[in-house]
């Protein structure tokens, strides 16, 4: 994990799920507590709602539906909204991911949350873990129209909040969406070495990755 030229850096993108917040919310979710609620509603066994919901999951992978609560409400007959907040106590901040936000925001640099998540989901989030005054900005690529692999996104975010890509630093733990990013022109990036605190740690592959937030604070 690289010491970040901070003097070269004015405003501070940082993605939410995975990146601020443990993933383990979210992959528990979706791979455990929606199939079991699916079967459960249309009176079919695990396996066959795994069988059915996987294919679906694939299809929609990194587009606007994916990350859409109220796409799949439709979709599934089920309220989403609902389900999530069953399981809502799962909801977590990453270890000191608030100290390095805190310590950001003093040193004078903009900070914008840039999320997929669905304005459901952003909402039932900031319930729980108190993270808006940190930010400037708080968007969903809801507000869009366009998910973050998509540089229509990064154009849209841009005009609505200007920013200079060459002088920006972003965190994700998507390395799609880092690559999103990279293509627009953002000069500095990180991934997460472990977004979900029950997994293993990731390959970033090219990216550099974020293993302690307090470390990243060198020099700021």
């Amino acid at each position: 994990m690289p010491a970040l030229p901070w003097n070269a850096i004015d405003t501070v993108l940082l993605d939410m799920d995975g990146t601020l917040l443990d993933l383990h919310f979210d992959n528990h979710f979706w791979l455990h507590h929606l199939p079991q609620r699916y079967a459960e509603h249309h009176g079919i066994s695990r396996a066959l709602a795994d069988a059915e919901l996987l294919p679906l999951f694939r299809e929609h992978a990194g587009t606007l539906n994916w990350y859409c609560t109220d796409f799949w409400s439709r979709e599934l007959n089920l309220s989403i909204r609902d389900l999530k907040r069953e399981v809502a106590h799962l909801i977590a901040l990453r270890p000191d991911a608030d100290t390095f936000i805190s310590a950001i925001r003093d040193a004078g640099k903009q900070v914008v949350m840039i999320t997929n998540a669905h304005r459901d989901s952003l909402s039932l989030k900031l319930e729980r873990i108190e993270l808006a005054p940190y930010f400037d900005r708080l968007i969903s690529s809801h507000d869009y129209g366009f998910p973050k692999e998509d540089q229509q996104f990064w154009h849209a975010l841009q005009q609505d909040c200007p920013f200079t890509a060459a002088r920006s630093l972003f965190i994700d733990d998507s390395l799609p969406v880092l690559r999103s990013a990279a293509h627009f022109g953002v000069g500095h990036l990180l991934a997460v070495r472990q977004p979900d605190s029950q997994a293993g740690p990731k390959d970033t592959e090219e990216f550099a990755a974020v293993e302690d937030y307090r470390a990243l604070l060198k020099g700021l």
